[in-house]
């Protein structure tokens, strides 16, 4: 018999790898981060093109009404253009501007550009006397009139109707409508106008009034009374 010692495997006495699986010899066996799906990249990226784009609707929106600004005129064109001729010299004491009055005339804009009006209050027919015997005002109300001229001093085609943009106003703040109506004073203006650059409209434009109002002035505004500029005339 021979005193030979069984010879051991090469592994036997080393220490064993903990968490091992498979063959032997291979690094312990770690769990792999979850994978991100092919679209994620994609998610992430409309996402925050989605977060930019908001930001610059919002921002336009916010340039657009800080810009947007209604002005009520009442300087008549000739005295406009004598304080613009006079604004480089020496300033003098300042006076509060002649608010425009019947026969005045105020320059307005509308949202085309190029869209611009003079427009005089020529004539006021208070009351207005019906141009028929089936037109009449309704009871304790009265018509007034108030004859328009409108030139084109643009260069874009004017084309409305201008009743749509004006509006009379009494001593107590109420304000009217036009009225759809013929007076005795002349024709009325045109439901709707169409007037190249240097052209001219004119007519009556009426409004029906309680008897017992006073009136304060009266307006115009282009684009049917949505333009930001309105001109206005005083009429007491």
């Amino acid at each position: 018999m021979s005193n030979q010692q069984p010879q051991q495997p090469e592994w036997a006495g080393q220490p064993q790898q903990p968490y091992s699986y498979g063959p032997y010899g291979q690094p312990p066996f770690q769990p792999q981060p979850p994978k991100k799906g092919p679209g994620a990249g994609k998610i992430i990226g409309i996402g925050c093109a989605s977060v930019l784009g908001l930001a610059v609707v919002i921002g336009i929106a916010a340039a657009v009404g800080s810009n947007s600004s209604d002005s009520v005129t009442s300087t008549p064109a000739s005295r406009a253009a004598a304080h613009s001729s006079t604004a480089g010299k020496k300033a003098s004491p300042a006076k509060k501007p002649e608010a425009a009055k019947t026969g005045d005339t105020i320059s307005v804009s509308g949202y085309e550009n190029g869209s611009k009006l003079d427009v005089t209050v020529v004539k006021i027919a208070d009351p207005g006397k019906p141009a028929d015997e089936y037109t009449e005002a309704d009871p304790g109300k009265r018509f007034v009139g108030v004859q328009f001229r409108l030139v084109n001093t643009g260069s874009a085609v004017y084309s409305d109707s201008p009743s749509n943009g004006a509006q009379i106003t009494d001593t107590k703040g109420q304000q009217f409508e036009t009225e759809f109506a013929d007076i005795t004073a002349g024709p009325s203006m045109a439901s709707a106008v169409k007037l190249k650059p240097g052209a001219t409209a004119l007519g009556w434009i009426v409004f029906e009034v309680p008897k017992a109002s006073k009136l304060a002035t009266v307006q115009f505004t282009m684009d049917s009374g949505f333009a930001d500029q309105t001109g206005e005339w005083k009429l007491s």
